[in-house]
Parts: C-alpha cells; structure tokens; sequence
C-alpha cells in the first residue's frame, strides 16, 4: 500500500469510527449563554433542529470568545408531529452541551415555512412573519444568523425570507449585522470564511450527534469535520481566486451584511478570512460601504 492509499484508508478508517460515536451528552459548559449580562445578542435562526450545530461555528466563537449572548431561535421541530417531543429533547441537550441558549416560537416551532406558503398561504405566513418581528424586536440582535436565499432546501429557503420579511415589518432604525449561512447549497458570492479550532469542531459534532434520530438516519456528524476542511478548499471564492489557501484546518463559510434603513448592506468591499487568533468580535464593527 503506498502513501496516497494509507492516507485515503485512514480517511475512511476515522469517518467509520465517528459514525460509531456514542449520542452527545449535555455536561455543562464552561460558558452559558444566558448568563452574560449586557453583552451584546446573537440570535441563530435555525430551520431545523440540528441547524444550530452545523452552521455555528462564529457563533459559538462568539460565545466562547467574546462573551456574547447565543441565542439559538428553532424556527421548526421538524414536519413530522410525532417525532417533535423527541426533536424538542435532543436540541435541548445540544444547545446546552454549546452554551446556546434556545427559544422556540409558539412552544412547538412554526409550521409550513417553505417558498411555496410564501405564495400561496399568506394568512398563515404573515402570523409567522409577526412572531419572527417580535422575537427580533424583543432580543434586539446586535448579530443574526439565517440561510441563504438558495440553501438547497425548501424549509431553508423558506427560513430566509422569513426573516427578511420580518426584518422589514420592524421600523426604519431598526438594525443588525446579518450572516449568511449554507449547508445544502452552496453560495455563489460568500464574503467571508472563520477559522474553528479542534476543540471548538469536536463540541459541534457533540452537540450535533445530540440529534440521535437524525443521526440514525444519516450520520452527518461524523462528515461535519470533512465538510469544514472542504470549506477551507473553497477560500479562494472568499479571498479571490488564485490567492494563497489559508492555513486551516477548519472553517465555515458565511456572507456577511448589514441591515440599516430597512435593507441589506455591505460592510466591507470583497472578501475577509478571519483566523482563529483574531477576534470574532471584530468583524461587527465594520463602517457599512452602500451599494452603489
């Protein structure tokens, strides 16, 4: 067996042995969310149960780091109603295995938010769309995480213009850093690629493996670190391409704006990397460039 075979074995060798890793636990984390008295609010809006510990790699940075408030908003507990109570009872322990706090609208998640209530059903869609504005109106969000407009998924896609329409029911002076999130579908113009650190990656798939029924089903937990080393591959989209690859091993990839006077905004013009050395903190307190 040569070299590139060895490497490749073992590549399988270690994605077998995490499919094989026991559910995750809730142990206390040295940090909670929740506790962090005036600092500023983070809120996930996460279309699934699961969604918060794929993606929440600056968000848990943020936690970790900054000392941020993380709050994690389960948009939905999934379409089926009877694997709800046990959706609800994994997250939880995932969010507090992070330090995430968790809010869940109208007790048991919101229901049908896919593109297709967006056209069709506009009663039920506007009272989604009134909850998600009173969530934001109450927390007031220095930052806010949402898919992309094309994540590839019907819920995803539906959880975007969810808030975006929620974001314009709210006055004017109304404002938030906004970041741009992907899991089934790519992005074509991302701006900004955040380094995780091993250990911050192995509570991620802890708190992921926490969603033991998904994981049955598909055990993308044990892919979440191959995925995350395939981000840093995709860099030169965020850097520009032909530019030197950063020296990571993980990281995930965001596009980052800014909601002001009642739309998205840029904040920087290209594309920021930001290292695990550098501050999360320090990617909110950009000067907004307007488009032109």
């Amino acid at each position: 067996m040569n070299a590139f075979q060895k490497f490749v074995s073992a590549s399988a060798q270690v994605f077998e042995s995490g499919k094989k890793l026991p559910p995750g636990n809730s142990k206390k984390p040295a940090l909670r969310s929740n506790g962090l008295k005036y600092a500023p609010t983070v809120l996930i809006f996460s279309p699934h149960p699961d969604d918060e510990s794929i993606v929440g790699g600056l968000a848990l940075r943020l936690l970790r780091e900054a000392e941020w408030n993380v709050v994690n908003v389960a948009m939905t507990l999934g379409s089926k109603r009877e694997r709800q109570g046990r959706r609800r009872r994994e997250l939880q322990r995932a969010c507090a295995s992070l330090g995430f706090d968790l809010l869940i609208p109208d007790k048991r998640g919101l229901e049908r938010i896919n593109p297709e209530t967006r056209r069709k059903s506009r009663a039920h869609w506007q009272r989604a769309v009134k909850v998600i504005s009173g969530i934001l109106a109450e927390h007031r969000p220095r930052v806010i995480f949402v898919p992309h407009e094309n994540d590839g998924h019907p819920a995803h896609i539906g959880a975007h213009f969810l808030v975006l329409d929620a974001l314009k029911r709210l006055p004017r002076d109304f404002g938030c850093f906004v970041v741009e999130t992907e899991f089934w579908g790519q992005m074509t113009n991302p701006n900004l690629l955040v380094e995780s650190s091993a250990e911050d990656v192995a509570d991620l798939v802890a708190a992921l493996a926490c969603h033991a029924g998904e994981m049955r089903r598909n055990p993308y937990h044990a892919r979440l670190p191959a995925w995350m080393m395939d981000n840093v591959r995709r860099a030169e989209i965020v850097g520009g391409r032909g530019k030197v690859s950063p020296d990571f091993t993980f990281a995930t990839i965001y596009r980052l704006s800014q909601w002001r006077g009642g739309k998205l905004e840029t904040v920087f013009n290209g594309g920021k990397v930001l290292s695990a050395a550098k501050s999360p903190a320090s990617l909110f307190g950009a000067v907004v460039v307007r488009k032109s």
